[in-house]
């Protein structure tokens, strides 16, 4: 009878300690989550698993084309999505003027070659008035433009709202593997008149 007392005593004491270890590592370390709106299609689907980094994104810094999680701001136009995490990719950072016109983002006067979005020209359909990202700031935005709630609705999100940076898809597993990462030469051939 001790035996089995003792046994049941260290299972207890493992499963415990499995646990502790896990919330540990999935609270400062990688998350799974599951992407439930249509908002980054086509880089990822409605139900894909992505893992998101929270921990070594921080000993570098985000950059232009990361597709990051983060707290739904405080907005008006978040209502009802206020405590919920989304998924956008960081198109601008802090200095930076963003604008959409004639279908394309544009940084500081330059078009940004995007060939990830949902428009199979790549092309942004809705216009957006110029909008300089403060410090301490960026501006964020969905792959599937048009569906897509995000900075152009609701203007720049806080970077302390940002829990990391997404690093791989796991499943499903036709689709695993890294995200699609912008091109080495991010802008095009264009500039402002």
């Amino acid at each position: 009878m001790r035996k089995i007392v003792r046994s049941l005593i260290e299972w207890v004491v493992i499963i415990a300690v499995a646990f502790g270890v896990s919330m540990l590592l999935r609270q400062f370390v990688v998350d799974v989550r599951v992407v439930p709106t249509p908002s980054m299609a086509p880089t990822i689907q409605v139900q894909d698993r992505v893992v998101v980094d929270r921990l070594f994104y921080k000993m570098g810094s985000l950059e232009r084309g990361d597709i990051i999680v983060f707290t739904a701001p405080a907005r008006k136009e978040l209502e009802d999505l206020q405590g919920e995490d989304l998924v956008k990719r960081l198109i601008g950072l802090p200095g930076e003027t963003v604008e959409v016109r004639d279908g394309h983002v544009w940084i500081d006067g330059r078009a940004l070659n995007e060939p990830y979005v949902i428009n199979p020209q790549g092309l942004t359909q809705y216009k957006m008035e110029p909008v300089t990202v403060p410090e301490g700031y960026y501006f964020v935005m969905g792959d599937n433009r048009e569906g897509s709630n995000d900075s152009h609705n609701w203007g720049c999100l806080e970077q302390n709202l940002v829990h990391g940076r997404v690093w791989i898809r796991p499943w499903p597993m036709e689709r695993l593997g890294p995200l699609a990462q912008p091109p080495e030469d991010y802008y095009l051939d264009l500039r402002l008149e």
